[in-house]
């Protein structure tokens, strides 16, 4: 899913390209993108896009009048930019933007098809897409606290709760918890507070970082290699490959559709975390630290 940095950039970059100009039409390819009536979406034909914002993981295009289109990318929407208009042909395409300059699209890679798009009147309707995360960036090292703290979660939960903070997903949360040196399953309310004003720096720098690579790789183009998975990045897909601070190999715990990579000797003083599925499978057998794992390894 596009995080704070590739949103931010987005947004950054559709603002200076179609910024000023005309939305001539919206065509949708898929009927199931809208979720929205009222307004409806030709409201927004002939409307100038005044500005772009960001909301969380959303982009909102601001068309004047306090009439948004509001977007979610959710984890494989893409935008990709075409200087001239471009025809909804491929099984990704979802939606066309037309402006004089050219064809904004909206691209969706997975079957299961959650990329969203409304229409919001005023901005009471447009506050319903905020899920309340704080903007680390910006706010207090007592802010960020008092938001960590509120509910007892594993950090990487609380990291990647929209409703605790804004932006942070799947990925950016590994780095930053690696940044921090911190361990992905460790209770928020055993945090202390040298290790929570650790982690809101690591946040905060993770985020900037990244967000001025990405700018600097795109420069006056449009991006269009958003990736959950990057060059440079310290653990978040990088399973068993070495850290770059220690050494170590890379690890990961599976859930769901999704992974959490960390180093076991930076952010968990060499213990290995348990991984629910292998973990319930060999149970008292499963490696308690990096060392009974190599071990194992020679041994097979």
């Amino acid at each position: 899913m596009p995080e704070l940095p590739d949103v931010t950039v987005y947004r950054e970059r559709i603002e200076a390209l179609l910024g000023g100009q005309v939305l001539e039409a919206v065509r949708l390819r898929s009927p199931f993108l809208l979720r929205s009536v009222d307004p409806p979406l030709d409201a927004l034909h002939g409307r100038t896009l005044r500005a772009v914002e960001r909301l969380g993981k959303r982009i909102v295009f601001d068309f004047g009048d306090e009439m948004f289109l509001v977007l979610h990318l959710m984890i494989a929407g893409r935008l990709r930019w075409w200087p001239r208009e471009r025809k909804l042909g491929g099984k990704m395409d979802l939606a066309a933007f037309d402006f004089p300059s050219g064809t904004l699209v909206l691209t969706e890679a997975s079957p299961k098809k959650r990329a969203s798009l409304h229409v919001a009147k005023g901005r009471a309707a447009l506050r319903e897409f905020d899920r309340g995360g704080l903007e680390v960036d910006g706010a207090s090292a007592e802010q960020f606290v008092a938001r960590l703290r509120s509910e007892n979660r594993t950090l990487k939960r609380a990291l990647t709760d929209p409703t605790l903070f804004s932006g942070i997903g799947n990925a950016y949360s590994d780095e930053i918890l690696h940044a921090a040196r911190l361990s992905p399953v460790t209770l928020t309310s055993r945090v202390t507070d040298a290790e929570a004003e650790r982690l809101r720096q690591a946040v905060v720098a993770t985020m900037r970082t990244w967000t001025e690579r990405l700018r600097a790789e795109v420069g006056d183009g449009f991006p269009d290699k958003v990736t959950a998975f990057r060059e440079g990045m310290a653990v978040h897909g990088r399973f068993g490959k070495p850290c770059p601070d220690c050494g170590s190999p890379v690890q990961r715990i599976r859930y769901a559709d999704n992974e959490c990579n960390y180093c076991a000797v930076c952010q968990c003083g060499g213990r290995l975390l348990a991984d629910r599925g292998l973990s319930t499978l060999l149970k008292k057998d499963w490696p308690k630290t990096l060392a009974e794992l190599e071990e194992r390894r020679r041994g097979g």
